[in-house]
C-alpha cells in the first residue's frame, strides 16, 4: 500500500529527537489519542503522558515515551514539542522502577505535606516509561 509522507519534527528542550519524513504519527492527546496522516486538517493539541509512535518514510516504526507537550499540524508539517521523548533504549529501567516505587510508597503512606497530584503524575510517568521500555 502506498502511503504519502509529510514532514515531522519531534523536539524536546534537550534535543531534536527526529527531523524527517513520516507517513503516520500517533500521539496521546489530553482528550484522547489521535493519529496524523498525510493531508491532515490543521490541528493543535496538548499531549499527555503516553507514547508517541511514528512510521518514517522507509516504513520503520519508532516509539517514544512522553509526558506532555504540544503538537501542531499544518500544511503536511507536524511539529511535536514534547516535554520528554525517550526511546525504549534510552530508558533507565532501574531508575524508572525506583521512581514508580517511591511514588507508590508516597501514595500509600500519605505522610504530611503529600502533594497527591504530583505523586500520581510521577507514578503515571514511571509506569509509562516502564511500559515503553518493555517494547524494546
Amino acid at each position: 500500500m502506498y502511503e504519502k509522507a509529510f514532514h515531522l519534527e519531534i523536539i524536546t528542550p534537550q534535543k531534536v529527537v527526529y527531523r524527517g519524513d513520516a507517513t503516520s504519527v500517533s500521539a496521546p492527546g489530553v482528550q484522547g489519542g489521535f493519529q496524523i496522516l498525510f493531508n491532515h486538517a490543521p490541528f493543535i493539541s496538548e499531549l499527555t503522558i503516553g507514547k508517541i509512535v511514528f512510521k518514517d518514510a522507509s516504513g520503520k516504526d519508532h516509539l517514544f515515551a512522553t509526558d506532555g507537550g504540544f503538537v501542531e499540524v499544518n500544511n503536511n508539517t507536524v511539529v511535536v514539542l514534547a516535554d520528554t521523548a525517550e526511546s525504549p533504549e534510552e530508558i533507565d529501567i532501574e531508575r524508572a522502577k525506583a521512581a514508580r516505587d517511591r511514588a507508590t510508597d508516597r501514595l500509600h503512606t500519605r505522610e504530611g505535606g503529600l502533594d497527591e497530584d504530583r505523586a500520581r503524575m510521577a507514578l503515571l510517568r514511571a509506569v509509562n516509561r516502564l511500559r515503553v521500555a518493555q517494547l524494546r
